[in-house]
């Protein structure tokens, strides 16, 4: 094992920080800018969650005719969906979303996606994460190119909740990681100082990964440091919830105190509902239900900060329309996009619905997509982050909005 991969496996710093300095220099050579107040969270469901039965049309007969092992009860009848607007109803099993939804402060985008007709999970959160669907070669993430229009060269300017470096987050600009779970301090090999004092000796040159190691270093120890002092809170002596719920408070909480965490991201797995999906309840819905209570605990967590951030919850693509056999559904095209945030104009399901009657699905089986997911992004990091079309275009190349969504 070279030392490039030593630093890597020890989970100082991610690969993607190790290519990312070059001619970007070390934080310390570069003016404190004015930190942006404004922050940006995805959550990605990879998978491919069933937008259907998140937020379910329950006015389309099509709907209960093509589902009829799994699909959600009209509101009103026993584990029937939470209306929102006369149309659409939520999963029960999101009813702690419910406040946010009467505060105005969340909304969704329906029919929303991406154009690529792709039904690979790996092609499709590629395609995703880099932002251009259908390209190959490209490798770094548009959350990275984001990060290049707006760094401020801060070695915490955005945390990844998670050991590994997502595509979303490759590129020139070095992201910090934070563990997930109960133990998200635990010990690395380089904290003990023997080591970190022979680590220190070793990369204490101007080459770019010695550059890298200082920089991994400096952001590790800062989030350390906040996390800390996250951790002593007494929360009036109630333990933190569990899981995604655990993560996300943590996540809320070190951005209220550090204005310097500007963007965030946390995948979360086992969307892929080809079997026994479940309906009122079952296997998606239990899913929902952490998910639900993570984005609850995320907005407690953020506090006044949430006024001024903007969360979105996207996957990869939809499922099919029809149940299958096995009374799950199966890779698909269309689906929803879940926007939360103080600055959103809530209490809307946005997006051009196409309707489920079989002409008017894509390739005669799945939701179509008549926003692309683009789009959607487009409209927050217009209003919300400030970006000119210029920067909009850099964090997009090649892509001519099609439609201004009025999200925020």
């Amino acid at each position: 094992m070279n030392r490039r991969q030593f630093l890597i496996t020890t989970g100082l710093f991610s690969a993607s920080s190790l290519v990312a300095l070059g001619s970007h220099g070390w934080i310390s050579r570069t003016p404190a800018a004015k930190v942006n107040p404004k922050r940006l969270i995805v959550i990605f469901l990879r998978g491919g969650v069933d937008g259907l039965n998140v937020v379910v049309p329950y006015r389309e007969p099509a709907y209960y005719q093509a589902r009829p092992k799994i699909s959600i009860p009209q509101p009103g009848e026993k584990g029937g969906v939470l209306d929102l607007d006369g149309q659409f109803g939520l999963h029960p099993a999101l009813a702690p979303l419910m406040p946010l939804w009467q505060q105005r402060s969340l909304a969704f985008i329906h029919n929303c996606g991406s154009p690529d007709p792709t039904r690979s999970h790996f092609e499709a959160q590629h395609y995703m994460e880099i932002g251009i669907p259908g390209a190959t070669t490209t490798q770094d993430g548009w959350m990275n190119r984001l990060l290049a229009v707006m760094s401020e060269r801060n070695p915490i300017q955005a945390v990844n909740i998670g050991g590994t470096t997502p595509q979303i987050l490759s590129g020139s600009i070095p992201v910090a990681s934070l563990g997930k779970g109960r133990n998200p301090m635990r010990r690395l090999p380089t904290d003990r100082p023997k080591v970190g004092a022979a680590f220190d000796r070793l990369y204490s040159g101007n080459d770019p990964l010695s550059q890298a190691y200082r920089e991994g270093k400096i952001a590790r120890a800062e989030l350390m440091k906040n996390l800390a002092a996250e951790m002593e809170m007494a929360n009036n002596g109630a333990p933190l919830p569990k899981g995604f719920s655990l993560d996300t408070q943590r996540l809320g909480r070190l951005m209220a105190r550090d204005p310097k965490i500007q963007m965030a991201f946390f995948a979360l797995g086992g969307w892929d509902t080809h079997v026994n999906q479940g309906a009122t309840k079952g296997n998606l819905a239990r899913k929902l239900q952490h998910l639900g209570n993570g984005l609850v605990a995320l907005q407690k967590g953020l506090g006044s900060v949430y006024k001024q951030t903007t969360i979105l919850v996207i996957s990869e693509f939809g499922r099919t329309v029809r149940e299958n056999g096995n009374r799950g559904t199966d890779h698909g095209h269309g689906n929803v996009m879940w926007v939360l945030g103080g600055a959103i104009r809530g209490s809307q399901v946005y997006g051009k619905w196409s309707g489920l009657e079989k002409s008017q699905l894509y390739q005669g089986r799945d939701l179509a997509v008549t926003t692309d997911f683009r789009d959607a992004i487009a409209s927050v990091l217009d209003k919300q982050m400030g970006l000119t079309q210029q920067q909009i275009g850099t964090v997009f190349p090649k892509y001519t909005p099609q439609q201004k969504i009025p999200l925020v």
